[in-house]
């Protein structure tokens, strides 16, 4: 099967890792990937903000770079979720691309719900060995249903130790500019997710999605707490390595 895979804008500008060790996931579960060149933004940022003609644009050029494929997966539950839950809405009545945006969305998948439900990767070529707590990030528990998909996942490495803590689904207080527009309340949001973190004494906090992964590691560092931040990803695909202890 042809996947396109959505870096991401914030991937791409801030750990491009995660879209190798995405790369090579998809490639251990047989996937021809292309990764289009000229990609940028899902339009996320805009379309929150209420920017509908910008975020249309950038829905547009998502459309016209990934269509021909036969999945799209992202390393983001959030971007993931704004290609199948708001390009529709988007496209409003113009001519005929509601329906193209349907189909884009039909076959958009995050990457661990795409390795487990789609490609049914019965092996990770990554090896970890350590303990982990997960954190499920908004989006992607909340409009995906990614739960249980990276925890199977994880649970095929026998090296990892899940630590599961306090609180697991609650926010990390980014949620993009609102983090911005109500710093008090997002930094107040993190800390008590960052003690769930700091109880579950694990190596490290695992998770799918790069901008909660920002907030969490900003805010633990502040707080003098040493867990590493991975992706999801990093891990799976063996490239959490033992140089950025």
């Amino acid at each position: 099967m042809r996947v396109g895979l959505f870096v991401t804008c914030l991937v791409d500008l801030m750990r491009p890792r995660i879209g190798f060790s995405a790369l090579k996931l998809l490639e251990a579960a047989g996937c021809e990937v292309v990764v289009p060149a000229t990609q940028t933004c899902c339009g996320q940022p805009a379309y929150n903000s209420g920017d509908r003609p910008n975020a249309l644009a950038l829905a547009k050029k998502v459309l016209a770079e990934f269509e021909d494929c036969d999945y799209v997966v992202a390393p983001s539950g959030s971007c993931a979720a704004t290609i199948r839950s708001h390009y529709v809405d988007l496209a409003g009545e113009e001519a005929g691309l509601a329906e193209r945006m349907a189909k884009l969305a039909a076959k958009t998948f995050e990457l661990t719900d795409f390795l487990v439900n789609v490609a049914k990767l019965e092996q990770v070529p990554g090896k970890y060995a350590g303990s982990i707590t997960y954190h499920d990030s908004c989006a992607g528990l909340r409009q995906l249903g990614i739960k249980a998909q990276p925890r199977a996942l994880l649970a095929q490495m026998p090296g990892v130790q899940l630590r599961e803590m306090s609180g697991a689904e609650d926010c990390c207080g980014f949620g993009g500019s609102f983090a911005l527009k109500f710093g008090e309340i997002s930094a107040a949001i993190a800390e008590k997710k960052c003690r769930g973190i700091a109880a579950a004494e694990a190596d490290a906090v695992v998770l799918g999605d790069l901008g909660c992964m920002l907030n969490i590691e900003g805010k633990l560092r502040r707080m003098g707490v040493a867990t590493r931040v991975l992706h999801v990803a990093e891990v799976l695909a063996g490239d959490a390595g033992q140089e950025e202890r």
